[in-house]
């Protein structure tokens, strides 16, 4: 009998405080639809439930932290928290082969968004393990990434000679080839940046330029993705990963990737319908007091222009930067889901 009780506390032993794990999150910016609907709520609630409790977690974000945007990744890999997420754009400096996640105008819906980003997934994981020490659990979309001008615009060509922020690199060489000057101006930063006069433009998501209230200092809208769909992507230290056991590592990737990610892709193509009504007043804003902002339609003859710029000069300009072999990769992942070829030497 005595033997019997040990091991049974032995067991009761490994079977409860071997299995609980506590996770320190940072989220991405707090004020936007992402988190506040998908990633907290996850986090928060539907990973800790589903452990059965075995899971707990500490969620702060990286704004609420006051991060700069380029340090969440690399702090991630350094250990000091487990889990961190933000949009891939901002680990750039860190990774250039990583702007070709989210590559402007060669997803125009949501779906075929998605399509690209299951592309690309092979080449972000080890793009993320190999510069930050991490493993990839998500990429969830913020909405394409528009334009507002505060500034009369009528279509793509009004943007040439004027200063434009853009939401990430690619975007800013984007810019640039169009004849418009990227400037380097923080989220945050934007709407006194287009009060005083610093920048006629800036590149963001309709929704979080309706949130941040962007048309309070903006006139007209582009609904053009000139900024891609600005993936956010959802990692873990690598060190912390591995120490995980197999079913835990099971659950926070089914989990993530159920009521997580899909979910935001679900919403994302109806998010910027509804985005675009809010600031502009054509149609119904179920987020508020639809606005007023001048939407301006863009023709064909623009989408042509933008791609030509896109194919003939940027992503070149991209090779150049990751290299051939990251280039080749592209090409043979993302590219030939979007029917892009990038010429290589």
């Amino acid at each position: 009998m005595k033997r019997t009780i040990a091991l049974l506390a032995a067991t009761t032993a490994l079977a409860g405080p071997a299995l609980a794990e506590d996770l320190s999150v940072v989220g991405s910016w707090s004020s936007l639809p992402l988190h506040n609907e998908y990633e907290a709520p996850y986090w928060t609630e539907t990973l800790p439930e589903a452990s059965g409790g075995d899971i707990n977690v500490s969620l702060t974000t990286h704004n609420q932290m006051n991060l700069g945007v380029g340090d969440v990744f690399r702090l991630l890999g350094d250990g000091v928290y487990d889990v961190a997420m933000t949009v891939a754009d901002y680990a750039v400096a860190d990774a250039p082969e990583l702007e070709g996640l989210d590559v402007p105008l060669v997803a125009l819906t949501a779906d075929e968004a998605l399509a690209m980003v299951d592309a690309a997934r092979p080449m972000v994981a080890d793009i993320y393990a190999d510069r930050f020490n991490s493993h990839v659990l998500a990429i969830a979309p913020y909405p394409p990434q528009v334009v507002f001008c505060n500034a009369e615009v009528t279509s793509l060509a009004d943007l040439e000679g004027l200063q434009i922020r853009a939401s990430g690199r690619m975007t800013a060489q984007f810019l640039e080839a169009l004849g418009a000057e990227g400037v380097n101006v923080s989220f945050g930063e934007v709407p006194g940046a287009l009060q005083n006069g610093v920048v006629d433009c800036a590149v963001t998501g309709a929704g979080s330029g309706y949130s941040a209230g962007w048309w309070e200092v903006s006139t007209h809208l582009l609904p053009i993705p000139l900024g891609g769909w600005d993936s956010v992507v959802t990692a873990m230290n690598l060190d912390r990963w591995n120490s995980l056991s197999a079913e835990t590592q099971e659950l926070i990737t089914s989990t993530i990737a159920s009521e997580f990610e899909a979910s935001a892709w679900a919403s994302a193509q109806d998010a910027l319908v509804n985005d675009i009504a809010c600031l502009t007043g054509n149609g119904d804003c179920p987020a508020g007091e639809a606005r007023d902002m001048v939407l301006v339609e863009v023709s064909d003859a623009d989408f042509e222009r933008a791609r030509a710029v896109l194919v003939e000069t940027v992503l070149p300009e991209w090779a150049e930067r990751a290299g051939d072999e990251w280039a080749a990769r592209w090409n043979d992942s993302v590219g030939a889901t979007v029917g892009v070829t990038i010429p290589l030497d």
